[in-house]
């Protein structure tokens, strides 16, 4: 009788010696390695970045920053979020090398490659780790589902469309007009 294999599981360790030209995640302990984002996924990181950022500097609430950039959840958990806030209150979980731990709002630029990750793994990776507020940025409708924290994990707050603003039941007084993010320059 054939014995099955036990499933492998990669660490922060292995992780950390990938080569450095390729962009893994490390989900559940299994290494997945993302293509290249698009030209249209990479504007609208950058217009998500530069809107938050703004906001947030202004309001001095804390710090943005987007991939890649390691966030370190767990030994078997290390994602690439591709924008990122941490309030100021939580601050000290930014390392020079990564963010160490989860941080307060995290956004992801859904694509074909990622989408089912993004919808599904990560969203429950996510809540089981404490992120407070989870965006889904799908550049296909044009639209961000707003996702909060609470007692049955993220659960959907509001799903904001291409013409309107998006308001962060997070920080309160933000309000992101999604024509600049969705804009074509």
């Amino acid at each position: 009788m054939t014995q099955p294999k036990p499933k492998l599981k990669f660490t922060v360790h292995d992780y950390m010696s990938t080569p450095g030209d390729k962009r893994y995640q490390l989900l559940d302990g299994e290494m997945i390695l993302a293509p290249s984002p698009t030209d249209n996924h990479q504007r609208i990181v950058a217009n998500l970045f530069r809107l938050l950022d703004l906001f947030v500097s202004s309001e001095l609430l804390g710090r943005v920053r987007l991939a890649p950039l390691d966030v370190v959840l767990s030994e078997n958990d290390v994602v690439q979020p591709d924008v990122m806030f941490v309030s100021n209150a939580r601050s000290e979980i930014i390392t020079e090398a990564n963010v160490q731990g989860a941080p307060d709002l995290v956004a992801e630029v859904i694509s074909p490659g990622t989408a089912e990750f993004d919808r599904g793994y990560k969203r429950v990776l996510y809540a089981r780790h404490g992120v407070r507020e989870y965006w889904l940025v799908d550049p296909e409708t044009e639209s961000v589902e707003v996702m909060v924290l609470g007692a049955e994990g993220l659960q959907t707050h509001g799903v904001y469309g291409s013409s309107g603003e998006l308001s962060s039941p997070l920080m309160e007084s933000l309000s992101l007009d999604l024509n600049e993010l969705f804009h074509r320059a």
